[in-house]
């Protein structure tokens, strides 16, 4: 793994430029095409989220990657792993980018049988960050969120673990009341006009918020949480089973995509304009994390035992149990 980062220049008007689109792009790479290698589906729908962490589904798509297997590949961009979920259970998408701590928590719930098949994304330093306004005199750290309203994602995810954890190592224990849940676009303005007292935010929306009056108050992928696991690439139990060879492609054009992510900003920065509409000159600067290129047991462990901590899970849970890594050789 190879960690990407880069200070925060003035970023002009992303938040008018992220607005989500509907449907991402598929597979149209021109490049010589294998047969379909005996696989049990050639044609695969994968829901991503418009951030950096699912750059390299279009990495794979762009360099033909999963063309070279036999595979056709249509991306879905939603909203997060609430709305992903239930299309992953239901067949609507054969994959999904899930961020960790969502999906320990629906597969010890019961709502589906879920299977990683590979990693995706890791925090690193100013990657997932609380604001506050540059005004307010009253939050300058995390010791000063007690009974305030902060803007995150998406209830019981890896937001609210990732404040719950920064304002406990300052003394400070935030209730779940004190979450309000939406959009991140719409949270700058949620701040502005004093909806919320703190946003947590990710890139480009950190470098968006401090144009728009908005200061750091908290990295909160530090301390307890440093380099902390974030998303990775999830199928259904059930697709893995009856389409093994087809997971197994995937995985191995998934793989060179996750390398040349790892290895290389500039292939990330060619492809955020295609699906997040970041445009180019915004996404040369913005703080990035890091790219995994192994599914570690050990690394998601943390993730789960972390989440026992905090309530997130109510019993102890084996990772092991939903991952599903690549083949040797």
């Amino acid at each position: 793994m190879r960690r990407l980062f880069l200070g925060r220049p003035l970023v002009v008007s992303v938040l008018t430029a992220l607005a989500l689109t509907a449907c991402g792009g598929a597979d149209t790479n021109t490049g010589a095409s294998t047969t379909d290698n005996g696989l049990e589906k050639t044609s695969l729908t994968v829901g991503i989220i418009a951030v950096p962490d699912s750059a390299p589904i279009q990495i794979a798509i762009d360099k033909g990657f999963f063309k070279a297997e036999g595979l056709t590949v249509q991306t879905s961009i939603e909203a997060g792993g609430a709305t992903a979920t239930p299309k992953l259970v239901a067949g609507q998408l054969d994959v999904m980018l899930g961020n960790y701590v969502s999906l320990f928590s629906a597969q010890e719930k019961g709502v589906g049988k879920f299977k990683v098949v590979a990693d995706s994304y890791q925090a690193a330093p100013d990657n997932f960050v609380l604001m506050a306004k540059a005004d307010d005199a009253t939050i300058n750290s995390a010791a000063d969120l007690a009974g305030k309203k902060i803007a995150v994602n998406t209830l019981n995810a890896i937001g609210t673990l990732a404040v719950t954890a920064t304002a406990k190592v300052a003394g400070v224990t935030i209730e779940t009341g004190q979450f309000a849940p939406m959009p991140l676009p719409d949270m700058g303005g949620a701040l502005k006009n004093g909806t919320v007292d703190a946003i947590w935010v990710a890139e480009p929306f950190i470098s968006a918020n401090s144009q728009q009056g908005a200061k750091k108050i908290a990295d909160t992928m530090s301390g307890p949480m440093a380099d902390f696991p974030i998303a990775g690439w999830v199928m259904s139990d059930d697709f893995v089973t009856k389409n093994p060879k087809t997971v197994a492609a995937f995985q191995r054009a998934l793989a060179k995509a996750q390398q040349l992510a790892a290895s290389d900003r500039k292939a990330i920065e060619e492809v955020l304009p295609k699906y997040t509409k970041i445009d180019q000159a915004t996404a040369a600067v913005i703080a990035l994390g890091v790219y995994s290129t192994t599914l570690s047991e050990a690394r998601l462990q943390r993730v789960a035992d972390t989440m026992k901590e905090y309530g997130y899970l109510q019993q102890g849970f084996d990772v092991k149990s939903v991952l599903h890594a690549p083949a040797a050789g």
